[in-house]
Protein backbone atom coordinates (compact mmCIF):
# COMPACT_ATOMS: atom_id res chain seq x y z
CA UNK A 1 0.00 0.00 0.00
CA UNK A 2 2.76 1.99 0.68
CA UNK A 3 4.88 1.72 -2.34
CA UNK A 4 1.58 2.30 -4.08
CA UNK A 5 0.87 5.76 -2.13
CA UNK A 6 4.84 6.67 -3.10
CA UNK A 7 4.55 5.95 -6.48
CA UNK A 8 0.80 8.23 -6.90
CA UNK A 9 2.68 10.86 -5.31
CA UNK A 10 6.30 10.47 -7.89
CA UNK A 11 3.85 10.58 -10.63
CA UNK A 12 2.05 13.95 -9.34
CA UNK A 13 5.36 15.56 -8.99
CA UNK A 14 6.60 14.20 -12.10
CA UNK A 15 3.75 15.40 -13.82
CA UNK A 16 3.82 18.51 -12.56
CA UNK A 17 7.26 19.57 -13.33
CA UNK A 18 7.27 18.79 -16.40
CA UNK A 19 3.97 21.36 -17.01
CA UNK A 20 6.07 23.50 -15.55
CA UNK A 21 8.92 23.07 -17.75
CA UNK A 22 6.48 22.70 -20.86
CA UNK A 23 5.30 26.04 -20.33
CA UNK A 24 8.02 27.86 -19.52
CA UNK A 25 9.80 26.79 -22.04
CA UNK A 26 6.59 27.76 -24.49
CA UNK A 27 6.63 31.58 -23.68
CA UNK A 28 7.37 34.08 -26.49
CA UNK A 29 9.65 36.23 -24.93
CA UNK A 30 9.05 39.25 -27.90
CA UNK A 31 5.59 40.44 -28.20
CA UNK A 32 5.77 42.23 -31.54
CA UNK A 33 2.42 43.97 -32.95
CA UNK A 34 3.17 42.30 -36.51
CA UNK A 35 3.28 38.98 -35.28
CA UNK A 36 0.09 39.54 -32.89
CA UNK A 37 -1.61 41.00 -36.35
CA UNK A 38 -3.74 38.69 -38.66
CA UNK A 39 -1.95 37.29 -41.03
CA UNK A 40 -1.93 38.90 -44.61
CA UNK A 41 0.40 38.40 -46.75
CA UNK A 42 3.10 40.57 -44.37
CA UNK A 43 0.73 43.61 -44.88
CA UNK A 44 -1.23 45.12 -42.75
CA UNK A 45 -4.90 44.36 -43.23
CA UNK A 46 -7.03 46.43 -45.61
CA UNK A 47 -10.01 45.86 -43.64
CA UNK A 48 -11.44 44.14 -40.23
CA UNK A 49 -9.72 40.69 -40.12
CA UNK A 50 -13.12 39.35 -38.59
CA UNK A 51 -16.05 39.32 -41.11
CA UNK A 52 -19.51 39.20 -39.75
CA UNK A 53 -20.79 35.54 -39.30
CA UNK A 54 -24.11 34.94 -40.58
CA UNK A 55 -26.43 33.76 -37.69
CA UNK A 56 -28.55 31.86 -40.21
CA UNK A 57 -26.40 29.66 -40.96
CA UNK A 58 -25.03 29.09 -37.70
CA UNK A 59 -28.55 27.74 -36.73
CA UNK A 60 -29.23 25.91 -39.75
CA UNK A 61 -25.59 24.06 -38.66
CA UNK A 62 -26.89 23.55 -35.19
CA UNK A 63 -29.87 22.31 -36.30
CA UNK A 64 -27.97 19.44 -38.51
CA UNK A 65 -25.82 18.47 -36.07
CA UNK A 66 -28.74 17.89 -33.78
CA UNK A 67 -30.77 15.50 -36.85
CA UNK A 68 -27.36 13.94 -37.50
CA UNK A 69 -27.10 12.71 -33.84
CA UNK A 70 -30.69 11.89 -33.69
CA UNK A 71 -29.94 9.77 -36.85
CA UNK A 72 -27.09 7.99 -34.74
CA UNK A 73 -29.80 7.04 -31.98
CA UNK A 74 -32.03 6.17 -34.75
CA UNK A 75 -30.20 3.39 -36.38
CA UNK A 76 -29.29 1.02 -33.13
CA UNK A 77 -33.11 0.73 -33.01
CA UNK A 78 -33.35 -1.93 -35.31
CA UNK A 79 -30.45 -3.97 -33.83
CA UNK A 80 -32.40 -3.77 -30.42
CA UNK A 81 -35.72 -5.10 -32.19
CA UNK A 82 -34.40 -8.67 -32.20
CA UNK A 83 -33.26 -8.55 -28.32
CA UNK A 84 -36.87 -6.79 -26.97
CA UNK A 85 -40.07 -7.13 -26.81
CA UNK A 86 -42.00 -5.87 -29.91
CA UNK A 87 -44.65 -4.26 -28.00
CA UNK A 88 -42.34 -2.04 -25.99
CA UNK A 89 -39.71 -1.60 -28.98
CA UNK A 90 -42.96 -0.11 -30.79
CA UNK A 91 -44.31 2.76 -28.04
CA UNK A 92 -40.13 3.38 -27.27
CA UNK A 93 -39.63 4.34 -30.63
CA UNK A 94 -43.03 5.60 -31.76
CA UNK A 95 -42.26 7.84 -28.98
CA UNK A 96 -38.78 8.71 -30.12
CA UNK A 97 -40.02 9.61 -33.38
CA UNK A 98 -42.93 12.12 -32.50
CA UNK A 99 -41.04 14.15 -30.13
CA UNK A 100 -38.30 14.03 -33.70
CA UNK A 101 -41.14 15.46 -35.34
CA UNK A 102 -42.11 17.78 -32.79
CA UNK A 103 -38.92 19.06 -32.72
CA UNK A 104 -38.94 19.30 -36.74
CA UNK A 105 -42.51 20.75 -36.62
CA UNK A 106 -41.75 23.78 -34.12
CA UNK A 107 -38.22 24.75 -36.07
CA UNK A 108 -40.87 24.91 -39.23
CA UNK A 109 -42.94 26.71 -37.69
CA UNK A 110 -40.28 29.60 -36.15
CA UNK A 111 -39.14 29.67 -38.93
CA UNK A 112 -35.37 28.23 -38.16
CA UNK A 113 -35.04 26.05 -41.34
CA UNK A 114 -35.93 29.05 -43.84
CA UNK A 115 -32.55 30.00 -45.70
CA UNK A 116 -33.68 34.09 -46.69
CA UNK A 117 -36.38 35.76 -45.10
Amino acid sequence: MNLMITMGIMLIILSTVVMMIASILSKKSIIDREKMSPFECGFDPFATARIPFSLRFFLIAVIFLIFDVEIALLLPMMMVMSVSQVNTWMVVSSIFILILLLGLYYEWYQGALEWTN
